[in-house]
């Protein structure tokens, strides 16, 4: 193959997925890197959240040829999410707790360069809550980024792993943790926050990448002011700025009642402190918000032409929705936030007063479609929702699946999802048959974007269940929960999928059935291939535009890793990380056999022990023609 070939089928030129004007900033390094597809230089490859790379070695012709490269035995078990990164002739390597991470040059036999092994207290994991996972590392500014489980945010210089600085982000002791990946931005270096099913009040955060001072903080729920919500927040869509959405019906939060949304003329607009005023007495402990949740851990996407960044924000706590009355803002929500202030400039609530912990955390994916930006986003809830990336309007909204049933629909005047009383939920009442279940029809797996097909390619979740609140009292650093669910299979007879969706209308394009839910995230290449792994340890190569599969091959543990491939000496290679864990499987790392188990995960995923050993060793294995 002639050299200037090679050049184009590796992607050694930026790829049009990642063409966007270059920004003045202490992470030039990383947006250099970003732009040669041989690297993968952030969490989702680049600052969009395609999961997608100019690569295309690997065809439809060839993948049935891909062989396994190389394995690293990361040395730890249990749930391994994310993938890692590749900058130049190093891979940089995490693990879950205790967040091990290492450097390997792929120029010589992958020889570990450096490694760098956190001393956190094994407490720690008693207050992660599902499973000791960590989604990834961060590069910029000659800097690797670590989140802890513990929330010390450590950066490493990236060629010796010496700590440069540390930073601590949240407190272990009150329940506050992290999972997320660092995600490096021009100059700041985000991170969040862990914690809702111990009362946490979460938040957002920014940190200088320099020396890790505090640049600014977003609480998901609270004031306005600590909130960071401007005076022109949801300008152009005041309905999103509504005092309440719903009307109690037969007593609302009791036994038998429900919610009925408001039409659009009897909503209150464009009200202030929502992040107070909409958590209602009476509440467990203060007023509800104070400890209200509204985790944050997704995957960040941002846009350097508005200079907006966007992340979802998880439930309220407790999930016994009787002691929150109200719409309990700003959890479930997406934000679009200004990199540089955090000031939000719209704020659109997915679930309001949730009753099924439908965290709002997945990620968002920013495309761009007749020279309008658009922001995807596949929420737990089981809907599907594209956004006008600038003003947070809503251009389509539909369900995944049809057995989405706590909702009908979502009114797109106003953007309420039309709740279905007979799936409302009350304490100490079993409500039965809800779907999706808690974990949703997609959890932290996050899809993938391809600017050659048009379409999201994302993995699903068919499961349904059972869900009783119950009465649960507030100790700062304990479990707060309030609620004991069963999981079990959705009506497709299978407890997942994986499949393709047009982001403007939202309507299926294909779709393919999985045994288990699909849990790892997905990659997709210019070739039209589309990579991901499955709880029963395959790793599957589809075709993009028909779903048809192309290849597998069965790794040692369950995969809830992201697939990622980058170039090396002249070959396209792809990889995963595999590792059983995370919700899935959590139950079966720790023994559990409760039908209620882990939140009901024990239950649903009993036959995993059919197909992996327990607990899941962490690997990577790497794959090639």
């Amino acid at each position: 193959m002639q050299i200037n070939k090679i050049k184009l089928a590796l992607g050694l030129v930026a790829g049009m997925a990642v063409a966007m004007p270059m920004v003045a900033s202490a992470a030039a390094d990383q947006e250099a890197a970003i732009a040669n597809a041989n690297n993968w230089a952030a969490p989702r490859g680049n600052y969009l959240n395609h999961g997608y790379s100019a690569l295309a070695q690997i065809n439809k012709g060839n993948v049935k040829n891909l062989k396994a490269a190389w394995t690293f035995a990361t040395g730890v078990n249990r749930g391994h999410e994310g993938s890692p990164l590749v900058v130049g002739n190093t891979m940089y390597v995490h693990t879950a707790f205790p967040n091990n991470v290492y450097a390997l040059d792929l120029n010589d036999n992958q020889k570990i360069v450096w490694s760098y092994f956190p001393k956190q207290d094994p407490s720690v994991q008693a207050v992660l809550c599902c499973d000791n996972v960590n989604r990834g590392l961060g590069f910029g500014d000659g800097k690797i980024f670590l989140q802890q489980n513990d929330g010390m945010l450590v950066a490493l210089d990236a060629k010796s792993g010496a700590k440069v600085w540390e930073v601590k982000n949240t407190d272990p002791k009150v329940g506050a943790t992290n999972t997320n990946a660092p995600h490096v931005i021009k100059d700041k270096v985000l991170t969040g926050c862990s914690g809702a099913e111990f009362g946490v009040r979460c938040f957002f955060a920014a940190y200088n990448i320099k020396d890790g001072s505090l640049a600014w903080k977003a609480y998901s729920t609270g004031p306005d002011a600590e909130v960071l919500i401007g005076a022109d927040f949801n300008k152009d869509h005041p309905e999103y700025n509504a005092l309440s959405v719903y009307k109690d019906v037969n007593g609302g939060n009791k036994q038998g009642g429900s919610f009925e949304a408001l039409k659009a003329g009897e909503i209150k607009i464009g009200e202030k402190e929502l992040g107070t005023r909409t958590w209602l007495k009476p509440q467990a402990v203060q007023d509800g918000w104070q400890h209200g949740g509204g985790s944050v851990w997704g995957w960040w996407p941002y846009d350097a032409r508005t200079n907006l960044v966007y992340y979802g924000t998880g439930n309220p706590s407790v999930w016994n929705p009787d002691v929150r009355p109200g719409d309990n803002k700003w959890s479930m929500t997406i934000f679009a936030r200004d990199l540089d202030t955090g000031v939000a400039k719209w704020g659109y609530q997915m679930t309001p007063h949730d009753e099924w912990d439908y965290d709002g955390i997945n990620e968002v994916i920013l495309f761009d479609k007749g020279g309008k930006t658009y922001a995807w986003h596949h929420d737990r809830n089981g809907f599907l929702y594209t956004f006008n990336a600038g003003n947070g309007g809503l251009v389509a909204v539909e369900k995944s699946n049809p057995f989405v049933n706590w909702a009908t629909g979502v009114d797109m005047k106003t953007g309420v999802p039309q709740k279905d009383g007979k799936y409302s939920t009350h304490q100490d009442y079993n409500a039965k048959g809800i779907c999706p279940a808690a974990l949703g029809t997609k959890d932290q797996q996050p899809a993938a974007y391809s600017p050659k097909t048009g379409l999201i390619y994302t993995p699903l979740n068919h499961v349904c269940m059972t869900y009783e609140p119950v009465e649960s009292k507030y100790v700062a650093g304990q479990p707060w929960v309030g609620a004991t669910l069963t999981m079990f299979a959705g009506p497709d007879g299978v407890m997942g999928g994986f499949g393709a969706y047009d982001p403007m209308t939202n309507k299926k394009v294909w779709y393919n059935k999985e045994k288990f839910s699909a849990w790892g995230g997905a990659l997709t290449t210019a070739s039209n291939l589309v990579f991901y792994g499955t709880l029963d340890r395959w790793f599957k190569a589809l075709d993009a535009q028909s779903g048809k599969e192309l290849w597998k091959f069965q790794v040692g543990s369950g995969v809830i890793g992201n697939a990622f491939t980058y170039g090396h000496a002249g070959k396209q290679h792809v990889g995963v990380l595999s590792g059983i864990g995370g919700w899935a499987g959590v139950a079966m790392n720790l023994g559990m056999t409760n039908d209620t188990d882990a939140l009901g995960a024990a239950g649903g995923y009993k036959e995993l022990t059919k197909y992996n050993a327990a607990p899941g060793g962490g690997a990577l294995t790497v794959f090639s023609l």
